[in-house]
């Protein structure tokens, strides 16, 4: 009984003592109470539930989980994943506010504008990063580049108000352009062939012929392709994190369970994309003809097996044989236009299509030149130069009337 009166005195006595701060209208604080409750006092000396606490200290929330969400569309300037990492000009410089903050960036992609919205009022995000249309919704504030916040998240916008310069977009711009310059891989090139009187195409021919079983195709395919990712440099690194002869990512390599410190070394290295490209050639299973399905396995070697699908599901959607890698290679290369990342068929969006299809078309060119070459004898008169792709200005195959056709059905966004 004597418990229960002390219990209730340190009650009231807690109560004055809100009621003292409440009539000094200090600035906002958060208490807690001897039996467990959080108590807020903003600035007015008005008491907030914690629910509006929670909203008000949208950045202390922030840090406290530690990642800010990023609601988005997909697109070259928004965002996109490109050899295990996000880009797009939004995303670089969300992410560099991220960094401000203190948290890791997450990234949530939306099916239009009107799921933007919606998943921002409801809290699923903490920011919409893209260039929205300047809206009448007194609900939204904007904060820079056309990015959005909720109104109740004030001093989320008023920190990234504070934090923006102009001059940011043209850093990220210039970043992004550096980033994505072919041959942006560090390495030493080495002679795409070492001696063909020799038969001898690498330093690496051993590892070669040692992991082509595994693999599931020819030594001289597995030269070809890594002669395309590092020309034969073991020490080769790219900007995105890749490692070695066959240019693994960190992602990739846990994937497969390749240590992180033997990236580097070329046994593992090799090893580890054999498997990789025998698991690649398992999920394209599909598509009976091994020929078609290593093309289909490289291009998802290079860009991501998930791409690969959509760009099938567009051939077969527009009357393509999606066995076929000359007819999905033309939606590879269109699933860098808006029309067709955004098709409902589509799950991944964005993609630098011309670079993947480059790929394929150089690996296995570069094959075939090996072949002659160790057939022969003789050096290889030329190398396989860069085909460029012009990803804006790609002519669409699609004849008027199934643009049409596309144009007439609604827009639905498949989730995973």
């Amino acid at each position: 009984m004597r418990l229960k009166i002390k219990y209730h005195t340190v009650k009231i006595l807690f109560l004055l003592l809100i009621i003292i701060i409440i009539g000094c209208k200090e600035k906002r604080s958060t208490i807690v109470t001897p039996w467990g409750t959080k108590m807020t006092v903003d600035e007015n000396g008005n008491t907030i539930t914690d629910d509006t606490a929670e909203v008000n200290d949208v950045i202390s929330n922030i840090k406290q989980c530690g990642e800010l969400i990023m609601l988005t569309l997909s697109g070259p300037d928004t965002y996109y994943e490109y050899h295990g990492r996000g880009m797009g000009l939004h995303y670089l410089l969300c992410e560099q506010l991220a960094k401000h903050l203190g948290v890791v960036l997450r990234v949530d992609v939306c099916k239009d504008s009107v799921e933007l919205i919606t998943r921002l009022k409801n809290r699923e995000g903490d920011i919409i990063a893209y260039p929205m249309k300047k809206t009448d919704n007194a609900d939204l504030i904007s904060c820079c580049e056309d990015w959005l916040v909720t109104k109740e998240y004030s001093n989320l916008a008023d920190t990234i108000k504070k934090w923006y310069k102009s001059s940011m977009l043209t850093d990220i711009k210039q970043q992004q352009q550096r980033m994505l310059l072919m041959g942006n891989v560090k390495r030493h090139v080495y002679p795409m062939m070492l001696a063909p009187s020799k038969g001898q195409i690498s330093a690496y021919d051993n590892l070669f012929r040692k992991y082509a079983t595994t693999a599931g195709v020819d030594w001289v395919m597995l030269a070809a392709q890594c002669y395309q990712e590092s020309c034969f440099d073991p020490k080769a690194h790219s900007w995105a994190g890749a490692c070695g002869l066959m240019q693994i990512i960190p992602s990739t390599a846990d994937h497969l369970s390749l240590p992180r410190s033997q990236m580097y070394e070329p046994e593992p290295n090799v090893a580890a994309a054999a498997r990789l490209l025998r698991e690649l050639q398992a999920q394209f299973k599909d598509i009976s003809n091994p020929t078609e399905r290593l093309k289909f396995s490289l291009a998802a070697y290079n860009a991501g097996y998930n791409h690969v699908r959509d760009a099938m599901a567009l051939t077969k959607k527009y009357g393509g044989i999606t066995q076929r890698w000359s007819d999905v290679r033309k939606y590879i290369l269109l699933l860098s236009n808006k029309e067709y990342y955004s098709d409902p068929v589509v799950r991944y969006g964005y993609m630098r299509g011309s670079e993947t299809a480059n790929y394929v078309d150089m690996i296995i060119e570069r094959h075939q030149k090996y072949r002659e070459a160790l057939r022969t004898g003789k050096a290889i008169v030329s190398t396989v130069k860069n085909k460029n792709y012009n990803e804006d200005n790609y002519t669409d195959p699609l004849s008027s009337s199934l643009a049409a056709h596309r144009a007439s059905k609604k827009n639905k966004w498949r989730k995973d």
